[in-house]
């Protein structure tokens, strides 16, 4: 297995049938800097337009429509010392007519210590003066080409992922995609140093990071949604907008996973889910919203 070191020369604000920036192997590890959400890089130099300008594409050899890409985040080491969000809840997450008293949602800064691995306002905002978050890294956008030649805005997620902002997109994670052109496609930007669920101020701390990620092709594996683990959960990813039909996509996605490859009846997942399922925020901001549907590991089947 190769290891590529690749440097973006080009951004998208798309995920789409777009001529390739890099080619690899199967099982081959890639590692990338990242730009923040306004397409600003580690130097401060504004590199691309916002939003949320992806790394990409990256076609993976042998990936096939109807394929699974399987991608391990092994790795995400922040490469700058700044960040930002936005000083307000965003609108669409609180009562309509409280949206008229929400402060202004202007820029501010937050100081990312790369040493000792947290984040501060800077300058601190009377009442959290002494507020310190632990950096918890995550990829806020990314996935693979849509199928039928569509481009899909960074700005928002479908099946085929995109802008969905889950927290649990972190170090130690595999996240699988369905493939539905040659070589997948595979893009990636927006990393965030920390978030809350439900990305409510609509960004997470904005800033860059180095990446490295492994992408495997798994044949034969025809996904709708998708899919990731981490050491003690399996989860499913449904995009769309209202906030139940992601749900429905993700609860859905995780009974058909439950029974065709865990080995359970329709009624022991039905039972399973009824009890041990967990549900996650991911995005409410977009135009496309993010539900995870989760169980521990603990509760699967022994095979």
């Amino acid at each position: 297995m190769t290891t590529h070191r690749f440097t973006a020369t080009q951004w998208h604000n798309v995920l789409g049938t777009l001529p390739a920036a890099l080619t690899i192997a199967s099982g081959d590890t890639v590692i990338t800097e990242t730009l923040d959400a306004h397409g600003i890089d580690r130097d401060g130099e504004q590199r691309a337009a916002e939003p949320n300008p992806m790394n990409g594409p990256i076609f993976v050899t042998g990936a096939e429509p109807g394929d699974a890409l399987r991608v391990e985040i092994v790795r995400m080491t922040p490469i700058r010392a700044t960040g930002w969000t936005r000083a307000s809840l965003a609108g669409n997450v609180v009562d309509p007519e409280f949206v008229r008293g929400l402060p202004p949602r202007d820029k501010v800064n937050w100081r990312v210590d790369r040493q000792g691995l947290t984040v501060t306002l800077d300058p601190p905002v009377p009442g959290l003066e002494h507020l310190t978050l632990p950096l918890e890294p995550m990829i806020g956008c990314f996935g693979v080409a849509p199928e039928l030649g569509q481009a899909f805005s960074t700005a928002t997620s479908a099946e085929n992922g995109g802008n969905m902002d889950y927290r649990g997109f972190g170090p130690g994670a595999t996240v699988w995609f369905p493939v539905a052109v040659p070589g997948a496609l595979f893009f990636l930007g927006d990393c965030h140093a920390t978030q809350g669920d439900g990305e409510i101020v609509g960004t997470g701390i904005e800033t860059c990071f180095e990446v490295e990620l492994r992408l495997t092709v798994e044949k034969r594996r025809a996904l709708v949604w998708p899919r990731g683990e981490n050491a003690t959960d399996i989860f499913s990813v449904g995009n769309a907008r209202p906030l139940d039909q992601a749900l429905q996509h993700a609860t859905t996605d995780m009974f058909n996973w439950l029974t065709s490859e865990h080995g359970l009846s329709p009624a022991a997942a039905s039972h399973l889910m009824g009890q041990v399922v967990r549900y996650d925020v991911g995005n409410v901001f977009d135009p496309a919203y993010t539900m995870v549907c989760r169980i521990e590991k603990k509760w699967l089947p022994k095979r």
